[in-house]
């Protein structure tokens, strides 16, 4: 089971208790992670990957995610602030940290995917080919203002539906037992539609030049984990050390910066977080401001004709970083997050196509981003596993999903 939309169930999704209500126990823990290996991490209601109440020094956070601020799915239950550690992903990674302390099972150790949500039947993920989420809702001059949900005076336009999401896998071979496996072991990533290329892994011997290899994924195997997997007790000395690549889709936007978001417990048994960026294009021009934060990497956008130009950006990002704040005693997650420079929306598209003139509420660019499953940091030795794995071999090619897997919603 892949949980699905987390970010409208109302803090229900990701709880700190057990379906009674009482401490979540260890079997129901465990039973959590092996059923739900990979969680959804965009679609066409939005990212569920970080909300600015729970982030609020995350520039990036809450993407997608204004309209459905409102209620639950049907919008029959107004939210309310206390809901949404229940409903986002990263606080989901920090709340399984905090449960395994107690139990010794993280029940949200789980992968990252991405899918649309939409009920076409059509792989339309890109911003210039979006059909919507009904065949009520293909494209036409009237769709962006409709209204998308509407309870009780609580409406979701449809303009703020995104063109969202597709699973990326890598696998040892383009067939379905191999995919399947390749989620199981959660050696997966989400997209917010562009078929952006990304490598992550962790280990504690990488070394700079590995970043410029040709052979980095076979590096990547041999010196360290891939996303999706475990790095043990750290040798003394050590930080854990990670090797990532992302490269732009060749018919999307080039690329920003690629950020490392960590998760950890600390020794008072509290959750944190921190977000590095860890490599960027025109470093010569863009510094990290006395605050940390890096500068926008700039806008090339005419929305009136929706086009843009890859004057700015990288159409590859490269490096390996090890963590400065490391404890070897903490629990701690990491994962990546890779940014598009900004390219036209869906919303551009329409105006263009149809000549509208829509409302100045209604966003015309957009980020376009990814995001890889986790490698978790466990202190104290071997990991228990808690899935059935097939035998690892490490894949040669990735193999990019344009389909949603079909759940109920």
């Amino acid at each position: 089971a892949i949980p699905h939309n987390s970010n409208v169930s109302n803090g229900m999704m990701f709880e700190l208790v057990g379906p009674d209500g009482g401490p979540m126990s260890a079997d129901y823990a465990r039973r959590r992670a092996s059923r739900e290996p990979l969680v959804e991490v965009t679609q066409i209601k939005g990212d569920s990957e970080a909300h600015p109440f729970l982030s609020p020094n995350d520039e990036f956070a809450g993407f997608g995610v204004a309209g459905w601020e409102l209620g639950n799915l049907t919008l029959q239950h107004a939210k309310k602030p206390e809901d949404y550690a229940g409903e986002y992903i990263r606080e989901a990674l920090k709340r399984g940290l905090e449960i395994e302390a107690k139990t010794g099972v993280n029940p949200y150790k789980f992968g990252l995917i991405g899918s649309t949500d939409s009920h076409t039947g059509l792989a339309t993920a890109d911003e210039n080919n979006f059909f919507g989420k009904f065949p009520s809702s293909e494209p036409s001059a009237v769709r962006w203002n409709e209204n998308a949900f509407d309870f009780n005076g609580r409406i979701i336009k449809a303009w703020e539906l995104a063109a969202s999401g597709y699973t990326a896998v890598w696998a040892n071979e383009n067939t379905r037992a191999s995919i399947w496996d390749a989620m199981k072991r959660k050696e997966t990533y989400g997209s917010t539609g562009p078929r952006m290329t990304v490598r992550f892994f962790g280990g504690y011997d990488f070394a700079a030049a590995d970043a410029q290899s040709k052979q980095l994924a076979a590096i990547g195997y041999k010196k360290g984990v891939p996303m999706g997997g475990d790095l043990r007790s750290a040798p003394a000395g050590k930080a854990p050390s990670f090797l990532v690549a992302a490269g732009m889709d060749p018919l999307s936007g080039n690329l920003d910066r690629v950020q490392i978001v960590k998760g950890w417990l600390d020794k008072n048994g509290k959750t944190q977080e921190k977000i590095y960026d860890v490599v960027w294009s025109d470093p010569a021009n863009r510094k990290p401001g006395t605050d940390g934060k890096l500068p926008a990497v700039g806008n090339t956008v005419d929305v009136k004709t929706a086009t843009w130009t890859n004057t700015i950006g990288s159409p590859e990002l490269m490096t390996v970083w090890q963590d400065p704040d490391f404890d070897p005693a903490l629990r701690a997650f990491y994962y990546v997050r890779v940014l598009e420079i900004p390219t036209p929306r869906w919303t551009a598209f329409d105006a263009l196509r149809f000549k509208l003139q829509m409302t100045p509420n209604v966003p015309m660019t957009l980020q376009e981003r990814a995001f890889t499953s986790p490698i978790w940091y466990t202190p104290g030795g071997a990991v228990v596993p808690t899935t059935a794995v097939a035998m690892f071999k490490p894949p040669m090619s990735s193999t990019v999903v344009p389909r949603k897997l079909t759940l109920i919603d």
